[in-house]
């Protein structure tokens, strides 16, 4: 089977998909550059004009539901609350201006390379992706979801049609810091995601994470609960840098050896906590 299709409904695409192996397409960001040969093989569904994938939502419960084909750009603009200020600074460093607008948060993800930067702002966010197939609709965790480098737990017949931030993590103030080679325009070498909620005072709710450090992005559920209690100005100084490093599986490749990432992943942690305690203290 091959050509090219680019169906009007999600019904449409699925039927599609159950045909066979397609490849699927968003904004191809990813796929484009991967692909060895001037066009894409084989049999390709394009996602990009279904109504039913764009756009950010109301959710139950009062949640929030990031369609998969939503652009980095449309992220990075959108008014959220101060809980996804990480997502939406990783969003504003997904590539230049036009990865922005072509790339896709669900491409982002099925792509699942270890240095996604939208991954790690997600986790502190709990999301879970929204899965459809000829079984009907699944939810997932996005750290379940996630299987290893370029591996993810979606089925071959099945479409990533959303990604779902639940209410009780929307609490509080997230931030994002990227490490790089230089600036802008770069592969992360180290990234950090935190958000922090505080209630009388203290830190009351905690969610950190690291990318590019380990296969998949990591949650740090020891040095969160290390700083639940905490008041402002003790927040930082409740980083254990080495419970940072346990909770990782450092990479060592060309872009930076396993002892500087580890290093740098404890360091990037103590800034984020630190700024966002910063930013409680003087409100």
């Amino acid at each position: 089977m091959s050509g090219y299709v680019r169906p009007a409904s999600l019904t449409e695409a699925l039927g599609l998909l159950a045909r066979g192996p397609h490849v699927l397409l968003a904004g191809g960001t990813d796929l484009y550059p991967a692909t060895e040969g001037p066009r894409l093989d084989g049999a390709v569904i394009d996602l990009s004009g279904l109504p039913e994938l764009a756009g950010i939502a109301a959710g139950p419960r009062g949640g929030l539901v990031i369609g998969a084909c939503t652009s980095w750009a449309a992220i990075a603009a959108a008014g959220l609350p101060a809980a996804c200020d990480g997502l939406r600074a990783a969003a504003a460093v997904v590539g230049g201006r036009q990865i922005q607008n072509a790339g896709t948060i669900g491409g982002n993800l099925c792509n699942a390379s270890p240095a996604a930067d939208g991954v790690p702002p997600l986790l502190t966010l709990a999301a879970e992706v929204v899965l459809a197939g000829p079984r009907g609709s699944r939810r997932l965790p996005l750290e379940a979801f996630l299987a290893g480098p370029r591996l993810t737990r979606r089925a071959p017949d099945e479409i990533l049609t959303a990604v779902h931030l639940p209410a009780a993590a929307l609490a509080g103030r997230g931030v994002f810091l990227k490490l790089g080679a230089r600036a802008h325009l770069v592969i992360s070498i180290v990234m950090v995601a935190a958000r922090l909620a505080f209630a009388g005072g203290r830190v009351a709710a905690a969610a950190l994470a690291v990318g590019a450090c380990s296969p998949v992005a990591r949650r740090l559920p020891a040095v969160e609960a290390a700083l639940v209690g905490a008041l402002p100005e003790e927040a930082a100084g409740r980083v254990d840098r080495a419970a940072v490093t346990a909770a990782l599986a450092p990479l060592d490749d060309v872009r930076a050896s396993a002892a500087y990432r580890a290093e740098a992943a404890g360091e990037l942690v103590a800034r984020a906590v630190a700024g966002l305690a910063r930013a409680e203290a003087g409100r």
